[in-house]
């Protein structure tokens, strides 16, 4: 018991702020990795993950499935497998998928966890890698299409957040380089610019944009040409914005950068009228729309920029108005994280966002580090008060409804108030406050680097998390565009 005691004693104040600035100098994740790994060992947290007992979970049931598992799987029998992975694939069993599990340690969660995780997936696997002599590709197919359904995806959200959007950048790219980028992608305002950049582009594309030397020259179009941080920022104009659009999105349709790069992307879009509802673009409920014109609309201001029209390609290649009556503003404004929407079209059940809205970030708690009872008192407050303005809602509007433009900020206020902008894991800025005088305005250089840069910092701690929690859904999404395309093969 004192050899307990003296692992998990508290740390000094000094030694954790040794212990941070360590992990936020890191350059590379694998380098993050290994400092984290360390202080979990110098911490104690290290005893924490190998030791599976925790009230947090069902240990004692997932010791049992994973024992389970790897019997079967010893046995050699592939229907004896996929007549036990039939009971059921779950992604929270036993509550191993919720937060609290990544809250003791700096790197990862209980060793039980992830080897539940990894043994399940492999089984999966090994059911899609059988011959069809002894389990048909057609019902091996059958049971993976089923298994998919039932255990959902993840989508990553991409918020607004005006010249603060690098940041998104920076979380793509640290996704993208341990393999856990997403399919589904949403993106609002800002982060509907980095979206587009994304889903259009394929694998090689990608890579190459997400170089650090090839990051920056990307965001010419917003920056001052500066090295240095200005005091008094140059606002972006209309002009600008189009020709950063021009010139590092592509002229395609939702459908065709689907086609190119694999990725389901969203762009949301909120209505310049008052009895209009917003709309979640994308190659499902508007595939022959043009991305340019989306993004431009996503991130047009009331009251900076001008609302947009949005363009759609004929059948015969021509560029027309879609919907000409009607115009789009800034999709933060009524819908910053989409989940209700991504969860009816693609099956998504977990989400991950980066969230950089700065009239919202200085309010939100990262809820895998956060378990204090201020944090919970602080969780109430907000869904007791978000409750509250949806009750008055239609009172204001009633009261607003003939006066003009009082009705639209009234609306846009309301919205803006009420919505959810935290995830399953939500990856936030270290800073919380912003000069808001740069919202949507030029950045040098080094500022455009820094939040990249931070970006990938504030991610590093996440990648476990996401990768433990995703490993299931790739491994079958992975194994079904495999099938799919044997099955087809065959067919023709």
């Amino acid at each position: 018991m004192l050899q307990c005691n003296i692992i998990f004693r508290r740390q000094p104040f000094r030694e954790i702020t040794m212990a941070s600035s360590k992990l936020w100098s890191a350059r590379s994740y694998d380098e993050w990795k290994s400092l984290a790994l360390a202080e979990d060992e110098r911490s104690g947290a290290a005893r924490w993950r190998h030791d599976e007992r925790s009230k947090r979970y069902d240990y004692k049931v997932i010791r049992k499935r994973l024992e389970e598992l790897r019997e079967i799987r010893g046995s050699g029998d592939p229907h004896a497998l996929l007549f036990y992975l039939n009971e059921g694939i779950h992604g929270n069993m036993g509550g191993i998928g919720s937060s609290s599990m990544y809250k003791k340690a700096l790197f990862g969660t209980k060793d039980l966890i992830t080897d539940y995780n990894r043994e399940l997936a492999e089984a999966i696997a090994y059911v899609g890698s059988i011959s069809d002599e002894e389990i048909s590709l057609a019902e091996r197919l059958e049971f993976l299409r089923r298994a998919s359904h039932c255990y959902g995806r993840t989508a990553l959200m991409l918020s607004g957040g005006g010249s603060l959007g690098p940041f998104h950048l920076g979380v793509i790219k640290a996704l993208f380089e341990q393999g856990l980028l997403p399919s589904v992608l949403s993106g609002s305002s800002a982060g509907s610019l980095i979206c587009a950049i994304i889903g259009t582009r394929d694998v090689q594309g990608l890579e190459s944009i997400l170089q650090s030397d090839a990051v920056v020259p990307a965001f010419q179009g917003i920056s001052s040409g500066q090295d240095v941080v200005q005091q008094s920022p140059e606002r972006l104009e209309i002009s600008e914005v189009r020709r950063l659009i021009a010139e590092i999105i592509p002229d395609m349709t939702f459908a065709e950068a689907f086609e190119t790069s694999g990725r389901a992307i969203n762009i949301t879009v909120s209505p310049r009228d008052l009895h209009q509802q917003p709309r979640l673009l994308n190659a499902v409920t508007s595939p022959n729309v043009l991305i340019r014109e989306a993004v431009l609309a996503s991130c047009a201001v009331p009251g900076v920029f001008p609302p947009v029209t949005l363009a759609a390609r004929s059948i015969d290649g021509e560029r027309k108005p879609y919907v000409p009556s009607r115009q789009w503003v800034d999709g933060s404004m009524t819908d910053d994280l989409p989940a209700k929407r991504l969860a009816r079209l693609y099956g998504v059940n977990h989400f991950v966002s980066s969230q950089i809205n700065p009239f919202v970030i200085w309010a939100l708690r990262d809820t895998a580090r956060s378990d204090d009872l201020f944090s919970k008192l602080w969780e109430i407050n907000q869904n007791a008060s978000r409750e509250w303005l949806k009750a008055t809602y239609p009172f204001a509007m009633q009261a607003t409804k003939s006066i003009y433009p009082l009705n639209i900020l009234t609306r846009m206020g309301y919205n803006l108030a009420t919505q959810d902008y935290t995830a399953d894991i939500n990856i936030l800025p270290q800073r919380r406050l912003w000069d808001p005088r740069k919202l949507l305005a030029k950045l040098s250089e080094r500022e455009i680097k820094k939040l990249i840069r931070e970006g990938e910092r504030q991610t590093w701690p996440k990648i476990e998390m996401v990768r433990n929690c995703t490993r299931i859904s790739r491994t079958l999404d992975r194994l079904l565009n495999e099938l799919e395309a044997r099955s087809l093969e065959q067919v023709a």
